[in-house]
């Protein structure tokens, strides 16, 4: 490595790295996570890595312009990241109640889990009020493809696999590959 890719190196990554940690609010973090990418952690809930976690990655888009932004709300929520975990550049994990990523998981990039409305659904209540949320689980050996939406509720069931793209609205069983907007199963693996 020359010293031209060691500079671009600590401007480029190294100090955005140190940037949003410093800029991250999240007190309960157990677990040190390999950084390649820059991370925010927000809110007062618990956020926890497993062993040989890894997010960002290197060779792929969204590298050096974005970041990957996690929030454990409230006091009560909490994200579960098991043991070697992968996930890509520019991933939001927004957790009220639960978010569980089991052990071997990999993650796409551009990806949203979202355990919960956003804002209340009701039209008076919208600004003001307190979004549904229900927990989602991600179970052990899980694909998930690039530009992929999972929300609320949602059980991935172990070894299967998400088409990039995909908006996950319901629970998938173990062993399928689902694509789509809703996603569908599309193929079962044997």
């Amino acid at each position: 490595m020359g010293i031209l890719h060691q500079l671009k190196q600590f401007a480029f990554v190294k100090l955005r790295i140190l940037k949003y940690n410093s800029l991250s609010s999240c007190k309960q973090v157990s677990g040190q996570p390999k950084l390649y990418h820059p991370l925010l952690l927000n809110g007062k809930g618990k956020i926890s890595f497993g062993k040989n976690v890894q997010i960002g990655v290197v060779n792929s888009p969204n590298y050096y312009s974005h970041y990957s932004y996690f929030e454990a709300r409230y006091s009560e929520s909490e994200i579960v990241i098991g043991n070697n975990v992968s996930i890509n550049n520019h991933c939001s994990i927004e957790a009220l109640s639960k978010i569980t990523i089991q052990d071997d998981v990999l993650i796409g990039i551009n990806c949203s889990i979202l355990d919960n409305d956003g804002h209340s659904l009701e039209i008076d209540n919208r600004l003001s009020g307190t979004p549904k949320s229900a927990e989602i689980v991600i179970e052990k050996n899980v694909f998930i493809g690039d530009n992929v939406t999972i929300l609320k509720g949602v059980i991935i069931g172990e070894h299967s696999v998400v088409g990039n793209g995909s908006v996950v609205t319901k629970s998938v069983p173990s062993n399928a590959i689902v694509a789509g907007n809703p996603a569908q199963i599309i193929k079962e693996i044997k």
